[in-house]
């Protein structure tokens, strides 16, 4: 059994909109980049994945985000989840019955996959595919072709 853990992004619904109130997580994050890797497990793991929130941890897709947050993992003074409580999390979530994690998105999700699911096998699709445009190109390639990368 495989699980694709998708990231959360920079640019969110509230950005555009403030006053939407809480939305469900696959709505919340609208960057082009959060959009397609979401849009990606919606295609090739529509019942297994999720989204990983520098501030709320693993989210289903229609677990619901409140409101607007400006929290990442590059930057630890914005108070990112830490390791053990996603470790917790994972647990909680029954996300530690897959055997393979793949994790699509950047480098620094795949290093937080990689410690939160010791033992499992973590996949990185996206690992040396070069930048975000050239990354967004081929999820959106695969999507339409059925695919996977």
């Amino acid at each position: 059994m495989r699980l694709c853990v998708v990231p959360c992004g920079n640019l969110k619904i509230w950005d555009r909109n403030p006053n939407v109130g809480a939305v469900k997580a696959r709505d919340a994050y609208i960057g082009p980049f959060a959009k397609t890797c979401i849009e990606y497990a919606e295609k090739f793991y529509p019942n297994s994945y999720v989204i990983l929130s520098a501030k709320y941890g693993f989210l289903f897709p229609n677990e619901v985000v409140p409101e607007n947050y400006n929290v990442t993992f590059k930057d630890p003074k914005t108070n990112p989840i830490n390791i053990e409580e996603l470790r917790r999390q994972a647990k909680e979530k029954g996300l530690m019955k897959y055997d393979e994690i793949v994790v699509v998105a950047g480098s620094e999700y795949a290093r937080i996959a990689k410690n939160v699911f010791t033992g499992k096998k973590v996949v990185t699709p996206l690992k040396g595919l070069g930048g975000m445009g050239t990354m967004i190109s081929a999820m959106k390639k695969a999507i339409s072709e059925g695919k996977e990368l």
